[in-house]
């Protein structure tokens, strides 16, 4: 009875899909500019490169534009490395960008945009990138929102802290209106959601081959003074970080 009350909430409130998180406030910027920093190009620059979790791959595009001595990039869904492909082929990197599920190249340097929050077992993707690593490799990472963030719900952020109020079963449903896949749960929907939040990472990498060898919470811009350790799982917009093997 909850659930379907809350269904028609969210019916009246957002009868389509939200335009939050839709990537379009990296228009005419370079993501991974304002990701990871001018450091990363510095960093990749005539190295092998992985780009994990690539999706339609211009993150890796770009990195193979800007001095990487070859990137490969990984996704599990086939149709998005297929436009990986066609668009690398457009940019003219096509013989040193490389799309697949796998990789069959160790790498100097992983990269992960925006795949953390979505990935179905991410102990395990911390462990899978150990073995990409040659010795002596690092990993870059950046993802955000996270799940108490305001807009941490993604798609379903119809509202700040939309997804923690609303029920997961109510917010598929609604969902369900305007996707056809026949996603029941939050980890089944198109890239998945995992509820990835700061303390949640903190101890997936410590529980992994990796240590930090730098970790930065970027707060929410406006909400900037009122980010601290109480607040950090709500007002962190973005968590970056560098991580090396465990000495």
């Amino acid at each position: 009875m909850l659930d379907a009350l809350q269904y028609r909430i969210l019916k009246r409130i957002s009868p389509g899909p939200p335009g939050c998180c839709n990537g379009s406030s990296y228009e005419n910027k370079s993501k991974l500019r304002v990701l990871m920093g001018d450091g990363l190009f510095t960093m990749i620059a005539g190295r092998v490169v992985i780009d994990f979790g690539c999706g339609e791959g211009d993150d890796a595009i770009e990195m193979a534009k800007s001095g990487a001595a070859r990137v490969t990039g990984i996704d599990i869904r086939e149709d998005v490395l297929q436009k990986a492909r066609q668009k690398a082929a457009a940019a003219g990197v096509h013989d040193v960008c490389h799309f697949g599920c796998s990789a069959t190249e160790s790498a100097d340097v992983v990269v992960s945009v925006d795949a953390f929050e979505h990935v179905e077992k991410p102990h395990q993707i911390l462990k899978t990138m150990n073995t990409l690593l040659k010795p002596g490799g690092q990993v870059l990472v950046s993802f955000g929102p996270p799940w108490y963030h305001p807009l941490g719900g993604h798609l379903f952020s119809v509202f700040p802290w939309a997804h923690l109020i609303f029920s997961e079963r109510a917010l598929v449903r609604w969902r369900s209106d305007f996707k056809t896949d026949g996603a029941t749960r939050f980890s089944e929907i198109a890239g998945g959601l995992n509820r990835m939040t700061v303390g949640r990472f903190e101890a997936l990498v410590a529980d992994s081959p990796f240590e930090f060898a730098s970790l930065e919470l970027v707060p929410i811009r406006r909400l900037r003074p009122f980010h601290n350790d109480l607040t950090r799982e709500f007002l962190t917009a973005i968590v970056r970080c560098h991580l090396v093997r465990r000495g």
